[in-house]
């Protein structure tokens, strides 16, 4: 029984032509061989299998032919390259930095460049995942990399070129590979399924090559599982049943459903797709990217962007002139929020049915916010709101003259209110200019009486009465009531402080009360809000204020007590009580200091 080797070894390329999907490094490659332009360090870049190690293996394998062929490509024949094929060259040497980050290990690189190859002309060293290389083993290589002897070449291979630094990338020529497209993938496919004689539709393969996202290399390794499951037979059916992909008809009757609003259709679909095992977030995903393909084919510019199966297209094509663009874009919006939240759900099942809701009510949302293919905004008010308002009678302005300052400030009050309402009301109103008479006298009211006949009994006029600067005796009057009412109030200490404080006015509306201890400043600092309170209405002004000044006195004593921590106040208990001590110590006890 021979044995068993995978796809994805057994078709490596083994030359440049052979390569698929990259042709720009692949021509610009054999060009630079046969004009004999080959820079002395190389970095591929791009995702995983993609052929990165690969183009590096047959660049070194090229350069090193005896009978390198018109086209830049390797005769396959010279001992150079069957050595190479036979995996025994000795000068090719290839460097896993995954593994061989260290210092020690690109020393050891640098050791071996020193000697010239015995047979052929280059000593190539591949480099693979270059980017697992520490700081210190980058720095150890920059000297070596920049000035190679003329017979070595290297080549760096790595999946993420960002962590590279910077004096790596400039001493390297670079090449960016790119995904292989899903075209070029299914093509080879077809070519490997061929030579191996094994049944296999085009639509297995398109969605194997869709699977892979642009690596060869996994496409290659489903394409393995499959055959093995499938004893050789690969269909369409057994394909997605083995790679666990819900069929896109699901998903086509899941839109009708919602389009139609059948709500109950949608929720028994769900559940068949859940009892046939797949997953919430999966269901959620590929609907989104099936909504996603709708609204691709809404524009036929956009159409080349669609990444379906064979003949699907006509399909996804009638099914978008049935849906709105806005019920596409909501829907979207509703999908990607629901997979993001997935993972927080505890109930994953009714995550998934209020998310059919949604979709399922929002044609409704669409429709009502939609007319004649205009978005219609919301207004929270469609029509001019009626309200009451009643004409305040103007007053005459003249018989203002030789009343008090009080009164002529309500009457410009008044009159102010009269002129906006006017500007409020649709119709104009007309000012009385001519003066109110009381019966059939024809007496001139008086401004005040007119007011207080209006108002009523609500409102009085109070005069303004003066504010009062501070004078010694007033201030030291209310002092002593402020002080009468703490006693009665119970604070003793404040009030004994309150008498002995010394008062002293500094200006018209600021005084300062000296104590003789920092405890009295406390008393008194405690009491200052409500004690400039009862001074500003005394005086009726509130402008007034104070501070308290602490006179430098004879020194407060201070209990000893209160100046230790709480370490030494133990350590002053055990000095006296040795038994506590003993005890704390026998007890194995730890004292929270």
């Amino acid at each position: 029984m021979d044995k068993f080797i995978v796809s994805a070894r057994k078709y490596r390329p083994q030359t440049f032509d052979t390569v698929v999907g990259q042709a720009h490094i692949t021509t610009t490659l054999k060009n630079a061989i046969k004009n004999n332009q080959l820079a002395h360090a190389f970095l591929f870049c791009g995702p995983r299998g993609v052929g990165k190690t690969t183009c590096a293996r047959i660049l070194a394998k090229t350069i090193n032919c005896e009978n390198l062929q018109a086209d830049g490509e390797a005769c396959n024949k010279c001992n150079s390259c069957k050595s190479f094929n036979d995996g025994a060259s000795l000068n090719i040497h290839e460097l896993d930095a995954a593994s061989n980050n260290s210092v020690d290990d690109i020393r050891t690189l640098v050791e071996q460049v020193r000697f010239a190859p015995q047979a052929g002309k280059y000593k190539v060293y591949i480099v693979d995942e270059v980017h697992m290389l520490s700081a210190s083993a980058f720095n150890a290589f920059l000297k070596t990399l920049e000035e190679p002897p003329p017979y070595a070449i290297f080549i760096l291979a790595t999946t993420e070129k960002h962590k590279i630094l910077p004096t790596i990338l400039s001493r390297c020529q670079i090449f960016d590979f790119k995904r292989i497209t899903t075209n070029d993938t299914v093509e080879h496919l077809q070519e490997i399924v061929d030579k191996e004689e094994i049944k296999a539709d085009k639509a297995s393969l398109q969605v194997i090559a869709q699977k892979s996202e642009g690596c060869m290399r996994d496409a290659l390794s489903i394409l393995d599982k499959i055959v093995s499951f499938t004893n050789g037979e690969v269909t369409y059916q057994n394909t997605i049943d083995n790679l666990n992909i819900l069929d896109e008809d699901y998903y086509f009757k899941l839109i009708e459903s919602l389009l139609q609003q059948d709500l109950a259709s949608a929720m028994l679909l769900y559940d068949e797709i859940n009892r046939k095992g797949f997953e919430g977030d999966l269901v959620l995903n590929g609907f989104a990217e099936f909504i996603r393909n709708i609204l691709v084919c809404k524009d036929a510019k956009a159409a080349s962007l669609l990444d379906v199966m064979e003949g699907m297209q006509e399909k996804y094509n009638a099914t978008a002139k049935k849906v709105h663009t806005a019920y596409l874009v909501s829907a979207l919006n509703i999908l990607n929020e629901a997979e993001i939240n997935f993972k927080m759900a505890r109930n994953k099942r009714l995550h998934v049915e209020l998310t059919l809701i949604k979709l399922n009510f929002l044609q409704q949302a669409i429709e009502l916010s939609v007319s004649d293919g205009a978005v219609v905004k919301k207004k929270r008010i469609d029509g001019p709101i009626a309200y009451k308002i009643k004409n305040i009678q103007p007053l005459q302005v003249k018989q203002a003259e030789g009343l008090p300052k009080v009164a002529k400030l309500l009457i410009e009050e008044d009159q102010s209110i009269v002129n906006r309402q006017q500007s409020t009301v649709q119709k104009p109103v007309t000012i009385n200019k001519q003066p109110e008479t009381i019966g059939n006298t024809g007496t001139k009211k008086n401004l005040l009486d007119i007011l207080r006949e209006k108002a009523g009994n609500k409102y009085s006029v109070i005069p303004v009465e003066d504010a009062e600067t501070l004078s010694i005796e007033k201030l030291q009057q209310c002092w002593n009531e402020y002080t009468t009412q703490l006693e009665q109030q119970q604070k003793h200490s404040s009030a004994a402080t309150f008498k002995i404080a010394k008062l002293n006015i500094e200006d018209d509306i600021k005084f300062t009360a000296t104590v003789f201890a920092i405890t009295a400043q406390k008393f008194i600092e405690q009491e200052k809000m409500m004690l400039t309170d009862f001074i500003q209405q005394e005086f009726k002004n509130r402008s007034i204020t104070f501070s308290v000044l602490v006179e430098q006195g004879e020194k407060e004593e201070v209990p000893q007590h209160m100046t230790l921590n709480a370490r030494q106040r133990f350590e002053r208990i055990a000095e006296q009580y040795p038994l506590i001590k003993e005890l704390k110590d026998k007890l194995k006890l730890e004292i929270d200091y």
